[in-house]
């Protein structure tokens, strides 16, 4: 059930192929593999066991079984946490191979696997670990007749699901309060990118959860992920992805009405007003449009100046384009953008670009194919300026290395630009005046504002949207309230 890989920085793991289910690795029913590609070299990395309708049913009856074990419905917060810490420097302890193996699969660069991804999930696992002894309910004056309290509840089985841009994450994001609030989970992985949370799966088995708490699965959406988010058994699900997939997962919730949490699609601005650090804001604005291959929900991918410094600031993003977006090897150290995660992506960045191109707009840089020693799914970043709201480049998500840059004249026109999408997920703004700053980002309509940068979230702070972007919050305290029911209890004191 596993097969020793080795990658081209030299690192060496045993990597599982299984289902992770009740703490041990299994087969699909009838046998079935999907193949995990390098996107750098286009070549087969190892094919995976991937899930069929009765291989969910087994992990969410696994998982239904472990809720109401006492090994698992027993402990107290004190001892999920104490699960989650050992968890958490598992990870850390592994985080080489963790890392090495997230860059192999999906192609985004090494250094930024090691130093920002793998830490995120030891931070979100220890941030969250805190919280499980200290999420409780509280006891309500209502006067002496009676006595009222509430308690904080584990939903019970919750089914997750994760995209493929942050596979590591995207994981740790929702196994995190759900653990922590003493849910079980079924964890379905992304096709494309399943081998690095499939290693850690043996870390959670290795930290002591008890079986059936955490099962892991393969598998295609159309078939795995439709069959958990229908199951009878799962009482709760969270998606990370598309908007479009989304919308069919509320459909298909709705059959057995499950608490939902959807975070999905973004076409997020970013604003430079008149007064703004251009400096400041090229920096940031390179940051939230080209970091991760452009391949981030919350990607300023629309980039609002105002006219009196839009060629200054165009001068300056392209510089710094220029400057810090090296296209190469994912495991070279002077990289910062890998290649698109699969062809069909890439192929979708392209048509996008072309797009572009054929509507009119200036095409600044970029633009083309960037292949690396002849291979691999690479997109040189590319910036449009002279791009008009109308325009398919501006009001659809890529979800890869392109921007678009549009003037604007005055502050109520920037907001009326920013707030003109289905989409409500991140925004940016960039302004000296403090007033301002605080005036805009209360009428820009988005479920989270930075100002003066881009996409610097943070695992205490809550994550998520507002109109098509998605419906609930991730991460912070807040992302607590999505794994727990507050149950009411009204004792009579005159019985």
């Amino acid at each position: 059930m596993e097969v020793e890989l080795t990658a081209p920085n030299g690192k060496t793991w045993k990597q599982p192929l299984g289902l992770f289910i009740n703490n041990e690795f299994v087969k699909s029913s009838n046998e079935q593999t999907i193949t995990s590609i390098n996107p750098t070299t286009e070549e087969e990395i190892c094919s995976v066991y991937a899930a069929t309708e009765s291989d969910v049913d087994s992990a969410v009856s696994a998982a239904r079984k472990a809720f109401k074990n006492p090994t698992w419905k027993s402990l107290s917060g004190t001892e999920r946490g104490a699960l989650m810490l050992k968890l958490a420097d598992l990870v850390s302890e592994h985080a080489e191979t963790l890392a090495t193996i997230e860059t192999l699969d999906n192609g985004k660069p090494y250094t930024v696997a090691l130093t920002e991804n793998v830490p995120e999930v030891i931070n979100v696992f220890r941030y969250y670990a805190g919280y499980a002894d200290k999420n409780f309910g509280q006891v309500i004056d209502v006067g002496p007749a009676k006595f009222a309290y509430t308690i904080k509840e584990p939903l019970g089985v919750c089914g997750q699901i994760i995209p493929w841009n942050y596979p590591l994450d995207m994981a740790a994001w929702k196994l995190g309060p759900a653990l922590c609030c003493g849910n079980t989970v079924v964890l379905k992985l992304a096709e494309q990118t399943p081998l690095s949370m499939l290693y850690l799966a043996k870390l959670i088995k290795e930290a002591g959860f008890p079986p059936g708490v955490v099962n892991i699965i393969n598998g295609y959406g159309r078939e795995a992920g439709a069959a958990l988010v229908q199951h009878a058994g799962v009482d709760k699900i969270a998606f990370t992805g598309s908007t479009a997939t989304g919308k069919e997962i509320m459909k298909m919730a709705a059959g057995t009405m499950k608490n939902i949490t959807l975070e999905t699609g973004g076409k997020s601005p970013l604003i430079v007003f008149e007064d703004a650090d251009l400096e400041l804001a090229s920096t940031w604005a390179h940051i939230g449009i080209m970091s991760n291959q452009g391949q981030i929900c919350t990607a300023t991918s629309r980039i609002l100046v105002q006219e009196g410094v839009y060629d200054r600031f165009v001068e300056e993003f392209k510089k710094k384009v220029k400057e810090i977006s090296v296209v190469g090897d994912p495991f070279e150290e002077k990289t910062f953008q890998g290649p698109q995660v699969t062809q069909a992506q890439y192929e979708r960045v392209m048509g996008f670009i072309q797009s572009g191109k054929e509507e009119g707009a200036t095409l600044m840089l970029g633009g083309e194919a960037a292949p690396v020693n002849g291979k691999g799914w690479f997109v040189a970043p590319t910036v449009f300026t002279d791009v008009k709201v109308d325009m398919k480049i501006y009001r659809e998500e890529i979800f890869g290395p392109c921007v678009a840059i549009v003037g604007f004249k005055t502050e109520e026109e920037a907001i009326e630009m920013a707030n003109g999408t289905t989409y409500g997920l991140g925004s940016a703004l960039f302004t000296r005046d403090l007033t301002r700053a605080h005036r805009v980002a209360r009428e820009i309509e988005a479920g989270m504002v930075w100002i003066n940068s881009s996409n610097d979230s943070d695992f205490r702070i809550p994550f998520g949207g507002v109109k098509q972007s998605g419906i609930g919050r991730e991460l912070g305290e807040a992302g607590l309230a999505a794994y727990c029911n507050v149950k009411a209890v009204h004792v009579n004191m005159a019985a």
